[in-house]
């Protein structure tokens, strides 16, 4: 048996399809970069790049499904092994004080708050507000509960895409066109 055999059939499946998926495409540019040149030198694109080119389109196209499908599994099986609210509940406690200010902040621009803004105490009692907001959010995100329903949330999502994916229910949909972001409001 030869080292590349060998080499070959110890490639899991996802491994032999990223493979097959790579040499199709390498062959499909090589095809077109030579039909260009030749085309660009005057000549006619010659039958076997043209019949390479359909070929490797043709190959894609059935392979493009499957390949979707395996790599969604990968991607719902790494997800589903995270522990994403803990993530969001470090980033919060990292950026505790910055985020209390902003909350005092954004309270002190809103139009409503005009005329409280104005009473004795008006600064501790949106301290402390946002000081127990963030507390129990944090308490929240922290609890092994709130994990379930993100993981509950990422799975379901994951498997109507995978649905999706194999009824092509996608391909009849009609993409928008990306909305105007909003600018970003200037800083004082």
């Amino acid at each position: 048996m030869t080292g590349l055999s060998r080499w070959l059939e110890d490639l899991s499946t996802l491994q032999v399809l990223l493979l097959v998926a790579a040499l199709l495409l390498g062959g499909s540019i090589l095809a077109a970069l030579l039909g260009a040149v030749l085309v660009r030198m005057g000549m006619r694109r010659p039958a076997v790049v043209e019949w390479a080119s359909r070929l490797a389109e043709r190959v894609l196209d059935l392979v493009k499904r499957p390949l979707t499908i395996v790599v969604l599994d990968e991607v719902a099986a790494v997800i589903q092994t995270g522990h994403y609210t803990k993530n969001i509940s470090d980033a919060l406690k990292e950026n505790h004080d910055d985020l209390k200010a902003m909350v005092a902040e954004k309270v002190r621009q809103d139009p409503n708050v005009r005329l409280i803004g104005r009473l004795p105490g008006y600064d501790t009692i949106v301290s402390e507000v946002s000081e127990t907001t963030l507390r129990v959010l944090i308490e929240m995100l922290e609890d092994p509960r709130m994990d379930e329903l993100v993981n509950d949330l990422l799975r379901n999502n994951l498997t109507q895409i995978k649905h999706a994916v194999r009824t092509s229910a996608h391909e009849d949909v009609v993409p928008h066109p990306p909305a105007d972001p909003i600018p970003p409001r200037p800083r004082s």
